[in-house]
């Protein structure tokens, strides 16, 4: 599962932003005992009670085994925002979990085959116990402060707020996954990833492969950045090092290093020495030696019988992959894939000279499987789905012209086969955590439902037979059981799903299994023997045999044309391969060694640590009460701290209180300070600030606004005077990366010194109303390990108008960019361009559009790379160059990163740098030639991107340019500013 700070808050902040009803009042509860369950009433209600047992049970095992005990309720949401299952939790500033209820993946066996809510639960509880738990030193902050705190880079300060009030936070994610999913596997009775045939997959691969495997340092600085599976390896390599250490010094020994009681080590490193007496890299260290002769002896195993061998038809490793179609016309093989470096798309591998095309881009990849895809031999056409990770569409491409077509619209069917018969094509929709079997006919611009499964059946991996008479699909049901059953179409289509024949591999999911050309058999992949290796089944005779013995793994076969061939992807420490193999049937494969089996062996108190039914929770004795979600009504203390704030050129010292509902749909903080040594005027030294977010709207209040980043200048946020505004936001399409937002604002304000946009411009204004609006667009993409967008465009139109002195002022101007990438990996070339008007007086401040400068600050915390801004012209001084209408363009080419593997320590280091070039071009007063001014410049700019405290990135940025204008010299500009979080 997902473990990301404020995850759930992010994503139901967006989708409430575009629901059509208020959220409160679709939002029911049901409350009591520590626990806050949050739903949509009417969609997911039947699984509230399922999901309140599975709570309660979770966290009496949290109790028994870490001795945790919650302070405060632990918010619970229910969402079906996605179409594939997963969860994410925060613990700071208050104990939140997000649960989409669809269905599992079972791609590849990456995740166990374990009934969904039960698993969500128990995983996602030890995140909860293991950064929530606090000892009394810890809870003497939460009352100090008024709870946990939230950082936030407003006060930079927070972050040791947070630290001191939940420093389990600040360890890293392998940290947090890799114990949660032991005790998720051990909770199950064995059935989790700490018992996973790809997890033995992959570092058997490395070790046959002599790959590099990290250290701790390693692997949160370049491991989960670079990699195809990205923060998959924050599961992967935490798991293992979780199973080593249970395995040599026992589970008791763990238990005590990850949870928080009293006498333990606030910083998780340091407490591991504390428990351990050894360092956490010598015992990494450890681990990795022991693991490659642990894998060294599983290879050896695999090859006591003969091995298969292959032939690569791809040039290089492929990422993740779809499942795949061979077209014998083109003889090409046609899937979807996602790697590093390129965005993820549909594209073609010719199989006699290995040469990859690229088709389209996917909108909406999703790890491992990439897309849903479907072929059309006879049409020659794919259909595949976009927005894989939200509500799938269902769209069609030539792969010959690369024309595409969008089909249906959120209509969440994936797991697609094609019907040569009748030429329709069939599919699995998730809803409400429902799967149901629907068949889509041509045109393919709506679907029928054939037949929904009850809530716990999860189907998958489905197929027509060639001659449309059968159909197939993997199955896997609430109680953990796995098969794969064959279907007689036309019955399924009266209604009728008992199965003509099924078959199993135990505990094993059996994978992409898909009938042979002759349709008598199936063909898949299963770690039946711990590793993935082919298999077929014989429909008639309902015999299994081995096709395989691999040394990694075989998955997705597709039947050649000739003989017994297949193509099939096989697993490289870089992705998956695409390649052939004779699919022989085997007397005899080797089973391997699970590492999970050795340690259960040698501590069979891991036995003793299965729970129990959710049914046996008394759930009469936890008197839930049942309500409504309020939102503004729901507004609670979150925490109340010092803050410190410049003023003009001053100090301020200063306390901050925040307030939000529990799902942080409102949010309201007040900020007070004083500025007690300077020379500023007594009405000037008090300063004040309040503000309001909804998902919607937005309210502002300040009283001579103070700003912590006005502290270090050059540039100044702060402002004489008092204002009053308030703001809303509408997004009008979301269509990810898609998106058009409206955003409009209005402002009151007085005894003004300053233009509110431009600190040199000075005003003396006792009134003053403005007014702006602004229509955004973007549609950006950009490939696994991306440091900055790679292409697409982004565009803003804004009109705003203010009145002052009795005057009112009108400005327009709008934005285009557009970016292409280039063939060096994560490397792209922009476009950036501005254009505003204004029909004010050319003598008028208000009426005047400024420019100058990369514009940030020594310690800052806006976007980094400031000078793509409209206003920013870096070479000049801020706000120098003026005029009533302006053009500006900017050609900005992004290098290639360059990655560092070991630079800081755990606790601070450096991930990468970025270099970037600029050359710019400016004319204002386009309709004037006696106050025309016209300016170029160029420049450079490198950003190192930093992480502290495992998860809180920040930025130190170099900059350099230099300014050419007739009539002027040359000027300079170095820029050095430091980003404090993001």
């Amino acid at each position: 599962m997902r473990y990301l700070r404020a995850a759930a808050t992010v994503m139901i902040a967006c989708v409430a932003t575009v629901w059509p009803r208020p959220a409160a009042a679709q939002l029911s509860t049901q409350e009591g005992a520590h626990l806050r369950m949050v739903y949509f009433e009417g969609a997911e209600s039947y699984l509230v009670p399922y999901a309140v047992r599975t709570f309660f049970n979770s966290l009496a095992f949290q109790r028994k085994l870490l001795g945790y005990e919650p302070d405060t309720d632990i918010t619970v949401l229910l969402a079906d925002f996605e179409d594939w299952g997963n969860a994410g939790v925060s613990v700071v500033p208050r104990s939140t979990m997000m649960v989409q209820v669809s269905p599992l993946s079972f791609a590849f066996e990456t995740i166990a085959a374990n009934e969904r809510m039960n698993t969500i639960m128990n995983h996602e509880l030890v995140h909860v116990a293991t950064m929530d738990q606090a000892t009394q030193r810890d809870r003497m902050f939460r009352r100090l402060f008024g709870g946990k705190v939230n950082p936030i880079a407003e006060q930079p300060e927070t972050i040791l707020y947070m630290y001191l009030t939940a420093p389990r936070v600040a360890a890293p994610r392998w940290f947090h996954e890799g114990i949660a999913v032991f005790i998720d596997t051990w909770m199950a009775g064995g059935m989790g990833r700490a018992q996973s045939g790809y997890d033995e997959m992959v570092f058997r691969a490395m070790v046959r492969d002599n790959a590099h495997f990290y250290d701790p340092l390693g692997l949160v600085s370049e491991g989960t950045k670079v990699d195809f599976q990205l923060q998959i390896n924050s599961y992967l390599y935490g798991t293992r090092f979780m199973m080593w250490l249970a395995s040599t010094y026992g589970p008791e020994k763990l238990v005590d290093w990850v949870r928080r009681q009293e006498g333990s080590r606030g910083y998780y490193a340091n407490h591991f020495r504390q428990i351990y007496g050894r360092s956490l890299d010598s015992a990494w260290a450890a681990w990795i030696a022991s693991e490659r002769i642990f894998q060294q002896k599983n290879l050896e195993a695999i090859r006591q019988h003969a091995t298969t061998t292959y032939r690569d038809v791809s040039p290089r490793p492929l990422g993740s992959i779809s499942r795949a179609f061979y077209d014998e016309k083109a003889g090409k093989l046609y899937a979807a894939f996602n790697y590093p470096g390129v965005v993820a798309h549909v594209g073609a591998i010719d199989v006699t000279t290995g040469e990859l095309e690229r088709i389209v881009d996917i909108k909406g990849p999703v790890i491992y499987t990439v897309t849903s895809l479907a072929y059309d031999p006879d049409s020659q056409q794919l259909f595949y789905t976009t927005d894989n990770g939200s509500h799938r569409d269902l769209v069609r491409v030539d792969p010959r012209t690369h024309r595409t077509e969008q089909l249906m619209k959120d209509a969440r069917i994936g797991d697609l086969a094609f019907n040569r018969v009748d030429r329709s094509i069939w599919g699995i929709r998730h809803l409400s955590g429902i799967a149901s079997l629907v068949r889509i006919a041509p045109p393919y611009k709506e679907w029928t439902r054939v037949h929904s499964w009850p809530y716990g059946t999860v189907v998958y991996d489905i197929d027509v037979s060639p001659d449309g008479t059968r159909f197939s699909a993997s199955f896997g049901e609430i109680d953990g059981k796995q098969n794969v059953r064959v279907f007689a179409t036309e019955r399924l289509l009266a209604g009728e799903v008992t199965p003509q024949a099924e078959f199993e591999f135990g505990p094993s999911v059996p994978s992409g299994f898909v009938f042979t050309r002759d349709g008598a058999s199936l063909v898949g992949s299963s770690y039946y023997t711990g590793v993935s290796n082919i298999f077929r089944y014989q429909i008639a005779t309902g015999k299994v045999s081995a096709v395989s013995n691999a040394e990694t793994g075989f998955f997705r076969p597709v039947p050649r044309p000739e003989g017994d061939g297949l193509f099939v992807f096989r697993y490289s420490g870089e992705g998956f391969i695409a390649t052939t193999i004779d699919a022989t049937p085997l007397e005899d494969v080797s089973a391997i060694t699970f590492f999970g089996e050795r340690l259960v062996e040698a501590h069979p108190v891991l036995k003793s640590w299965i729970v129990g039914s959710p049914n046996d929770v008394d759930v009469e004795a936890k008197r839930l009460v049942t309500g409504r979600y309020r939102l503004a009504g729901g507004l609670q203390r979150e925490s109340i701290y010092p803050v410190v704030q410049g003023y003009k050129d001053t100090q301020a010292l200063g306390v901050r209180a925040n307030f939000s509902d529990p799902l942080q749909l409102n949010r309201l903080n007040f900020v007070a300070s004083y500025s007690p040594w300077s020379s500023l005027d007594s009405d000037e030294r008090l300063h004040l600030r309040a503000d309001y977010q909804r998902y919607d709207w937005r309210a502002r209040a300040t009283y001579n606004d103070a700003n912590f980043y006005d502290l270090f200048g050059p540039t100044k946020t702060g402002r004489k005077g008092y204002t009053a505004g308030i703001g809303y936001h509408r997004t009008l399409v979301y269509d990810e990366p898609r998106r058009i937002d409206l955003e409009t604002d209005a402002m009151f304000g007085g005894n003004l010194d300053r233009l509110p946009q431009y600190q040199n411009i000075e005003v003396d204004v006792d009134r003053l109303f403005a007014a702006e609006a602004t229509l955004k667009g973007s549609n950006i993409r950009s490939s696994l390990g991306r440091v900055d967008d790679e292409k697409g465009v982004h565009w803003s139109v804004t009109a705003d108008t203010t009145q002052a002195a009795g005057t009112w002022f009108v400005r327009t101007r709008g934005t285009f960019d557009a970016g292409v990438p280039l063939p060096a990996g994560h490397s792209s070339i922009w476009l950036r361009s501005a254009a505003g008007w204004s029909p004010g007086s050319r003598d008028d401040p208000f009426a005047n559009f400024y420019f100058g400068a990369f514009g940030n600050n020594w310690v800052d915390r806006g976007e980094a790379k400031r000078y793509r801004e409209y206003y920013a012209f870096p070479g000049v001084d801020l706000n120098e160059i003026g005029g009533r209408n302006f053009v500006k363009s900017t050609l900005e080419w992004n290098l290639p990163p360059l990655r560092f593997r070991r630079a800081g320590t755990a606790a601070f280091y450096l991930t990468w740098m970025r270099p970037a070039l600029f050359v710019g071009g400016l004319v204002t007063n386009l309709d004037h030639d006696s106050f025309r001014r016209t300016a170029t410049n160029a420049g450079g700019q490198l950003d190192f991107q930093l992480t502290t405290l495992s998860s809180l990135d920040m930025m130190l940025s170099v900059g350099g340019a230099v300014a050419f204008e007739q009539g002027f010299g040359p000027r300079r500009e170095v820029m050095v500013s430091f980003k404090v979080l993001r």
